[in-house]
């Protein structure tokens, strides 16, 4: 099917369902939107599985509602019919001279085949997609790719193969690493994934047919007009959450779904987001700091995960950053500053360049965990204490004496941590937290939940060998590639990475530290918290859960576990204060 839409600024030539044939002789279906014009223009490309024609306002009617209620420039300018989830509107794009390519993955929308989500015979896919758009009579041979979440995870893998025709790539919110940032934190199974899958996977593989959203634009079946049984779908999918719980140590499974850092070498802006624990921010800075190319760029922002993509703030960014690398303008960016971030304070962002990550002005501070009275304190304690908490329960919080002056928090933080369990093993949930000075937490809206703390990590404790070549003082980094099971009772030294974080703390609020056996819940009045594309309620954490009773049996992880302070075991937790003005 082809068509021109000329109603809205100026005229754009589509085609849907277009043909791409893979090494396998697998077609897949791309829909191409580009001006309507005989002059070859860069092009915006995505490949993913959520139904390239089924609308963001069909499919997450409350992220919609919610970006474009608190955010109008989200739908000014455009009809917002073309509208997706996590990719570019193609009705802000294709006016300015981009061929905008949306492709539906393997076994997804109107693509058939079998899903197998981040393989590399999906990153097979995208490279061909690629090689595809570039070598069409209406491209310059320049592709770009752009989008958030799973549009951006595969863009790393895809960069990793170097692909001719790659010129450029936006990673917006995107996990790198498929065992540390996405399937197992600290090496904590999350059960995310398996819940994704079936919420967001599963319900446009391709062959729902009559079953599946049919596309508000074409009036056709978003999966496909053929009708598959439930027992033919399932043939035709791999099994993610078993997938996912079959590999608990960083093997070949993750690593064949991670990139390799010292071959993405084309220009790149990598974007995060604060409130992004569990997902989406990891990943985005550790590609920034350890991706091979000089042209890299990272951006820091905050509030939801859906929200910045799309407001003038984030499509001006990424406009300036492709028109340098896809058209060769010489628009000044080759001047911006590496890092940009958004500082959060409690009621606000404020903007600031950076040289470097973390911040080269960072001022590293050691606060020692006392258990004596549970604070966290500037001095080493004199007396050593022990703090038993149950793994089930509320944990162990350590309070720091309120801030006699404004401070600001911002970068990756560590914990040292002395702990003895009386089981065989431990997971550590650590929580960092603001209070107000009468004691109430102050939460935020991050990507997801609207009652993110300030920053969380995780460690299992038999995962706790690090990897001297990639360990960092800020930023520990562990093997993951074999199991030290713990004597109960004896006591092991533990490093755990924080993500990152930004939090201008006032003067006279509190900073605390919580250790706990389970997820952060939020204590205050959760409100609303559901969204209809999650399983769960949200709680603090969002869907990036650790419940699997599978990983964690309650006869392993469910026991009492010490944390030890004072001079022979100096439970510390490292945080880069910025200076203030």
């Amino acid at each position: 099917m082809v068509g021109t839409l000329s109603d809205v600024g100026p005229a754009m030539h589509i085609d849907w369902d277009v043909a791409i044939e893979m090494d396998d002789g697998q077609v897949l279906r791309a829909d191409v939107y580009r001006p309507a014009t005989d002059v070859p223009h860069p092009v915006i490309l995505s490949y993913g599985p959520y139904a390239k024609g089924l609308a963001f306002q069909d499919g997450y009617p409350d992220q919609w509602r919610l970006m474009t209620t608190q955010h109008p420039d989200v739908e000014a300018g455009s009809s917002n019919r073309f509208q997706n989830w996590e990719v570019v509107d193609p009705e802000k794009w294709v006016p300015d001279g981009y061929a905008v390519v949306r492709v539906d993955s393997r076994g997804c929308g109107r693509s058939p085949g079998y899903i197998d989500v981040f393989s590399p015979r999906e990153t097979d896919d995208l490279v061909a997609c690629i090689e595809w758009a570039g070598t069409q009579p209406w491209s310059t041979g320049k592709v770009g790719l752009n989008g958030i979440s799973y549009y951006a995870i595969n863009q790393w893998h895809a960069a990793s193969r170097q692909p001719p025709h790659l010129a450029a790539m936006c990673v917006w919110e995107g996990a790198a690493d498929c065992y540390r940032d996405m399937t197992h934190h600290g090496g904590i199974l999350s059960t995310f994934w398996a819940n994704w899958y079936d919420m967001q996977v599963k319900t446009v593989q391709h062959g729902l047919g009559d079953r599946g959203a049919v596309s508000r634009v074409t009036g056709v079946p978003v999966t496909g007009e053929i009708n598959l049984t439930d027992a033919e779908l399932e043939r035709n999918r791999a099994d993610l959450g078993a997938d996912v719980r079959g590999h608990p140590l960083d093997d070949s499974f993750h690593r064949d779904r991670s990139p390799e850092w010292s071959k993405i070498d084309i220009p790149l802006l990598t974007a995060g987001n604060w409130g992004g624990q569990g997902l989406h921010l990891r990943g985005n800075v550790e590609g920034f700091v350890r991706a091979a190319t000089s042209r890299k760029w990272l951006e820091l922002h905050g509030l939801e995960h859906w929200t910045h993509f799309y407001t003038d703030y984030g499509v001006g960014l990424q406009k300036r950053f492709f028109a340098r690398f896809l058209k060769d303008e010489d628009n000044g960016w080759d001047n911006e500053s590496p890092v940009r971030l958004q500082i959060r304070h409690l009621d606000r962002f404020e903007e600031r360049m950076g040289e470097a990550w973390p911040l080269p002005e960072t001022s590293w501070t050691t606060v020692f965990l006392d258990a004596v009275d549970m604070t966290l304190s500037f001095e080493d304690p004199a007396a050593s204490a022990l703090a038993r908490y149950d793994a089930t329960g509320q944990g162990a919080t350590f309070l720091l004496d309120p801030f006699e002056a404004e401070t600001e928090i911002t970068g990756p933080i560590a914990l040292k941590l002395f702990v003895a369990s009386e089981t065989t093993d431990a997971d550590i949930f650590a929580v960092v937290r603001i209070f107000d000075p009468q004691g109430g937490e102050i939460t935020f809206q991050g990507a997801i939940d609207p009652h993110t703390p300030v920053a969380q990590g995780w460690q299992r404790a038999s995962h706790r060998r690090l990897d001297s070549d990639l360990s960092l003082p800020y930023r520990p980094y562990h093997t993951h590639d074999r199991v030290e099971p713990l004597t109960p009772g004896e006591i092991y030294e533990l490093d755990v990475e924080i993500w990152p974080t930004s939090i201008v703390v006032p003067a006279g609020y509190r900073l605390g530290l919580s250790i706990r056996g389970n997820d952060y819940e939020y204590e205050g009045d959760l409100g609303e918290a559901s969204l209809s594309t999650f399983k769960n309620r949200l709680t603090g954490c969002g869907p990036f859960l650790h419940d699997d009773p599978f990983d964690r049996p309650p006869d392993v992880y469910g026991g009492a576990v010490t944390v030890h302070t004072g001079p022979e075991h100096r439970s510390t937790l490292l945080l880069p204060v910025i200076p203030r003005p």
